[in-house]
């Protein structure tokens, strides 16, 4: 088994055990196996969000500490596959396959701003070079889908083990796909989108690193996730760089948090899937009940986390 690009902290992990069956314990409907979390907790001398001030094989020597519960599960990741697709457009862009234009841009801002599916598959299209449409015969369906699996091979050829069984060539959708998107998920949809935790935390981490593609890159992709917090679970006074997906294959949230003077700041991807198996269906809205249960339950872990890192953060600077 390949190491883990951060170094688990056995402090942090049973912190986080604590957490976990704390949240079973408020939400006792919520079963061991329909949540993931990867929690990467960043301590001084910071190597993040500095503005480009460290080379990638700098920043890459680094191992932070961190903690994860079934951080490589493979989970459907709804709209949080937009992030890997905004990496993957940031480099096309540098590397000239693709032009800047004022579409293209508006269509990143859109993509990364909530849960636009329009804009996604208007990015999918221009990174892929391919548009949905109806069944396609044989041969050229076989091209097709070699062209959409264009943003794997992109990752694939990082050579992060982290990467190396996550999905990401399929598009997006606000109810379900027709024609060859549909052809191309599979009878069984055994070809959907699947990330893991782990593999979303390095993928933000190398972005607040400032070494995703370029440092300037990098700030512009972080530009496009500072919000206030989505969640409400963290203080006003937070710097939070997120984004949210619900949807009927979960409630999903990964964050990036500073609190100067009150927190270290620290990475939190949380993947929950709904208890009725809703991950295995193309789409359908979320019942209001089990919305609210599942945006409760990745609010209250963040802001659990969020009270742990200042926990940690006194603790320190008691020393």
């Amino acid at each position: 088994m390949p190491a883990k690009f951060f170094t688990v902290n056995p402090s942090l992990q049973t912190q986080l055990e604590s957490i976990l069956e704390s949240v079973w314990n408020t939400f006792p409907n919520l079963a061991q196996n329909q949540i993931a979390l990867t929690w990467i907790a960043y301590e001084p001398p910071y190597r993040v969000n500095t503005g480009g001030g460290l080379s990638a094989e700098a920043f890459w020597a680094y191992q932070p500490q961190g903690a994860s519960y079934r951080g490589v599960e493979l989970i459907a990741p709804g709209s949080i596959a937009h992030l890997f697709y905004l990496v993957a457009l940031n480099v096309w862009l540098e590397q000239g396959m693709v032009q800047p234009t004022a579409e293209l841009s508006r269509a990143m801002a859109d993509m990364m701003a909530g849960t636009n599916h329009d804009a996604a598959s208007y990015v999918m299209d221009v990174l892929s070079g391919t548009t949905s449409g109806p069944s396609l015969p044989p041969g050229p369906d076989e091209t097709w889908a070699s062209q959409r699996n264009i943003v794997n091979r992109y990752f694939t050829s990082l050579g992060w083990p982290e990467l190396r069984s996550i999905n990401l060539n399929q598009k997006t959708w606000c109810d379900r796909p027709y024609g060859r998107e549909r052809d191309f998920l599979g009878k069984t949809l055994e070809n959907r989108n699947q990330l893991t935790t782990e593999a979303t935390v390095r993928l933000l981490h190398s972005i607040i690193g400032g070494v995703s593609v370029s440092s300037a890159r990098s700030q512009s992709m972080m530009a496009l996730m500072k919000r206030q917090s989505l969640t409400h679970a963290f203080p006003m006074s937070a710097e939070v760089w997120e984004m949210a997906s619900v949807s009927t294959t979960g409630t999903h949230h990964i964050a990036y948090v500073e609190s100067e003077g009150s927190i270290h700041p620290f990475l939190l991807a949380i993947f929950t899937v709904p208890s009725r198996g809703a991950d295995n269906r193309l789409s359908g809205e979320l019942s209001d009940e089990l919305k609210q249960q599942n945006e409760q339950i990745t609010s209250w872990l963040a802001q659990q986390i969020f009270e742990a890192s200042q926990q940690n953060f006194l603790a320190d600077i008691a020393k």
